[in-house]
């Protein structure tokens, strides 16, 4: 017993030793002193503050948003009559090809109590019939107001005996990228269905000539059409595209702001069709060879490479070669912020454009025109309206001046000459030339009267 306690004491001692040892020879101070005169040292990892709940989904509250969203949300049912195509045999002997009735489906957002609907432009494009089911199964017929299929926006009425429910639109302009969205739609008559996301970026365009809002709320194609809201149930955008390889969502969703989407409306409600308002310029297109040749793919911001006559952007004093870097309260790092954000503008509004110019900032005020130019259908000119010097130097008081042509046309020397008639009609403006051209047929025999610089008149025939 002697023995054990021995060793026990020899042993607690040489424990003892071994850890002085280390301490006063090998462990190095992990303090530091801080004199009175010195601040205490602090690692700053972030300037955000941290949630006292943490961080994560568990903090956003989705049920009042749903709830005020639901009920304004509705299926639209298209059906359209497929006459299939029309061949010699039909033409000669009078064969008469069955109608074949399609049904396609897509979602609507209420936007007012007494029965306006906007829905997507391909959800409703060729319909013989409309029907609207409700959240509560009621069902309307609808009527087209009126439908634009640049922002594939369409505006549709139906006739109540109550107040809806609806939902007004927000603006998306204070969307942020990160912030938590619901996709609302109503597919397949299954009432309105709720998936979340977040705005995953903004501004895109999908080769479109468009600004989308992205997200990665889950919309498969019976959402079209259907609401956008944010966690406050404010309308942001009306859903419109997916990007998938199988026709179902695979993780990306498009949105047409609610900016865009308004004004479209407002403009069907008010004139009957879009107003658009242009600045009167062309941008660089970045991916060509030429722009990276100048280093312009590079460039944060709008190059414009071409200011049109008689633009506001002309009156105002903009330049080729001046790069677009804020309009109003906007920064602009790509043309469809720029396009995007001109959307929502109308022909007589006025913007605060601030450019780079040779290494300056300078800032112009343009006023926003309507369209001066176009692209002809069936041909693929591209005309303008006439200006008074036009008129002067050509000799005529109506009529489209061709700026462009394609490839194919290039032999005929077109350029610069003013078409004043097709198949014997007149033309104004481009609105007519649009309308006249678009009836052309594609086999038939057309024929065009122009006048060149030195006021002659010349008469191509295609055929």
């Amino acid at each position: 017993m002697k023995r054990i306690a021995s060793l026990f004491i020899v042993s607690l001692f040489a424990g003892a030793i071994t850890l002085g040892a280390y301490k006063l020879f090998f462990e190095k101070d992990t303090y530091k002193w801080v004199a009175t005169n010195q601040e205490t040292p602090f690692l700053s990892t972030s300037s955000i503050s941290t949630s006292a709940r943490g961080a994560g989904i568990n903090e956003v509250d989705f049920t009042i948003a749903a709830e005020k969203t639901v009920n304004a949300v509705v299926h639209v049912k298209n059906l359209t009559i497929n006459k299939g195509s029309n061949s010699l045999s039909d033409f000669f002997y009078g064969f008469e090809r069955k109608q074949t009735p399609q049904i396609g489906t897509g979602s609507g957002v209420i936007i007012s109590p007494d029965g306006f609907i906007v829905t997507n432009n391909h959800v409703i494009a060729q319909a013989s019939q409309l029907e609207i089911t409700l959240n509560n199964k009621r069902t309307y017929e609808a009527e087209v107001i009126g439908a634009d299929a640049d922002s594939d926006i369409a505006l549709l009425k139906i006739n109540v005996d109550r107040p809806l429910p609806y939902l007004a639109f927000g603006d998306s302009d204070n969307s942020k990228i990160g912030e938590w969205v619901l996709a609302v739609g109503n597919p397949f008559s299954l009432t309105s269905t709720v998936t979340a996301g977040i705005v995953s970026a903004k501004a895109r365009s999908l080769g479109r000539n468009q600004s989308f809002i992205q997200t990665d709320a889950a919309v498969n194609p019976g959402n079209s059409g259907g609401a956008l809201v944010n966690t406050n149930g404010d309308l942001i955008g009306i859903n419109t595209a997916i990007t998938s390889q199988t026709g179902s969502y695979v993780g990306y969703s498009f949105a047409v702001p609610s900016n865009i989407a308004k004004k479209v409306v407002e403009d069907i409600m008010e004139f009957g069709n879009v107003q658009r308002g242009l600045m009167g310029i062309s941008a660089a297109n970045i991916n060509s060879r030429e722009a990276m040749e100048l280093g312009l793919d590079e460039i944060e911001g709008v190059y414009i490479s071409q200011v049109s006559e008689d633009s506001g952007a002309e009156e105002a004093g903009l330049e080729t070669g001046d790069v677009i870097k804020q309009v109003d309260n906007i920064l602009v790092r790509k043309f469809s912020e720029l396009t995007g954000y001109l959307s929502s503008k109308r022909p007589g509004d006025v913007v605060e454009v601030v450019v780079d110019r040779d290494g300056k900032r300078v800032s112009k005020r343009v006023t926003l025109k309507k369209q001066q130019t176009i692209v002809l259908p069936t041909t693929g000119f591209m005309v303008k309206n006439l200006t008074k010097e036009d008129k002067k130097t050509f000799g005529v008081k109506q009529g489209v001046k061709i700026i462009d042509v394609p490839e194919g046309y290039s032999r005929y020397n077109l350029k610069n000459k003013v078409i004043t008639e097709v198949d014997d009609k007149e033309i104004k403006d481009i609105n007519d030339a649009k309308a006249l051209f678009g009836e052309i047929a594609k086999y038939g025999r057309t024929s065009f009267t122009m006048i060149n610089e030195k006021g002659e008149k010349e008469r191509l025939i295609l055929q």
